[in-house]
């Protein structure tokens, strides 16, 4: 087993991806691009959030399940097949079935609420309005909101099961082998037919039905962090690439965006054209590098601050969205502009869960449940 002390930038990288998606939902609120079907689509907004916010969106959760994947492989190697499937169900699986209903309770009545009352709605509030009057309103398919990539990770761990079951060898050997400027290549090539077969930017795979698509796109990146454990020096390979993919990806990004503009999707055919997906897939791949690299280099340390952001990261995230959306539809009927709206609800939802997380949680079994760590040393578990 390694010595975990070493792997410090996996957990704050995992971290860093789990709180800027609090900063993400909360900005999707302020985004031209997305007004018509976001609940908490304010009247306020500004293209220079569409300018920022896809571009995180394309290597934030790839990163993620990156880390996902290195901690299992780590888990596997310490605690075996059964060990891991222990931990994630406890880790994973438990935090899924107690809480994804509680979460869609609470943002189901307060966007009801919205609904009702808010003078300003967004498209999708108005939407809502409109149903409630009917006589027999259509029900919402079942899905896991913004936890569905606990859902997911599920999934990933029975693969990596069936894989080791039934593949000989060891197939990681060959992919390991390429040289880095083939695995850059080839990986987006792997990513884009998935990108392909869904709108850009790719959404959220939030139905409790699996998207074969998330499989494709997020799986792979699953895979590349389970090769990564025990071969952490593969990271410094990308090392001399990784300013120069930084460059392409922001030169590519302006591409996606003009694309974007120009292929209008539509209801026969919304998916996104090969160009574009293909863009997506290199930026995912190659954004997720930069980020390994430079986690690998900065964030390869541990204080209280950073092992306190870890710990509550988790809890951060899960309860987040109701907390938001509280807060975003209460500030549609403001007339303040879209950068004060944005501040105040990301530092609002922020003070919540933190002062949630230390008063109420950290430690509790809650806390336990959700990996809180009370002793300074680190812990394989971490993902």
């Amino acid at each position: 087993m390694h010595d975990t002390v070493r792997f410090h930038y996996m957990d704050n990288l995992r971290a860093l991806a789990m709180l800027a998606g609090v900063v993400f939902h909360a900005a999707l609120a302020y985004s031209p691009l997305l007004h018509p079907y976001f609940p908490t689509a304010d009247r306020a907004q500004s293209p220079a959030i569409d300018l920022v916010i896809w571009w995180l969106h394309l290597f934030r959760m790839p990163l993620f399940f990156v880390v996902a994947g290195f901690f299992a492989a780590m888990l596997l190697n310490k605690r075996g097949m059964a060990g891991l499937f222990l931990n994630r169900l406890r880790r994973i699986g438990l935090p899924l079935v107690i809480f994804c209903p509680l979460v869609i309770a609470a943002m189901s009545y307060s966007t009801l609420h919205a609904a009702a009352y808010v003078r300003n709605p967004s498209p999708v509030l108005l939407m809502i309005r409109q149903f409630s009057q009917m006589a027999n309103p259509p029900a919402l398919p079942p899905g896991t909101g913004h936890l569905w990539f606990l859902y997911y990770l599920l999934f990933f761990y029975v693969l990596t099961w069936v894989a080791r079951s039934l593949v000989p060898g060891k197939p990681g050997n060959f992919v390991r082998g390429l040289k880095p400027a083939w695995q850059l290549v080839l990986f987006p090539m792997l990513l884009a037919p998935a990108l392909a077969s869904v709108s850009a930017p790719h959404p959220a795979p939030e139905s409790l039905f699996p998207q074969f698509w998330a499989f494709g796109f997020y799986g792979p990146f699953f895979v590349f962090g389970y090769l990564l454990s025990g071969h952490e020096a593969l990271i410094d390979r990308f090392r001399r690439f990784a300013p120069w993919l930084l460059l392409a990806s922001v030169a590519l990004y302006g591409a996606f965006l003009y694309l974007l503009r120009r292929h209008v999707p539509t209801a026969a055919d919304p998916s996104a054209s090969v160009p574009i997906a293909l863009i997506e897939a290199c930026i995912s791949v190659w954004m997720t590098c930069v980020c390994l690299v430079a986690g690998r280099s900065l964030l390869n340390r541990s204080n209280r601050l950073l092992r306190y952001l870890s710990d509550a990261s988790y809890w951060v995230y899960i309860v987040h969205l109701p907390i938001l959306f509280v807060i975003q539809y209460r500030l549609m009927d403001m007339a303040w502009g879209w950068g004060a709206k944005f501040t105040v609800s990301v530092v609002a939802t922020f003070a919540v869960c933190l002062l949630s997380y230390h008063l109420l949680v950290r430690k509790t079994v809650v806390g336990r449940l959700l990996g809180a760590r009370m002793p300074v040393a680190g812990s394989a578990a971490g993902a």
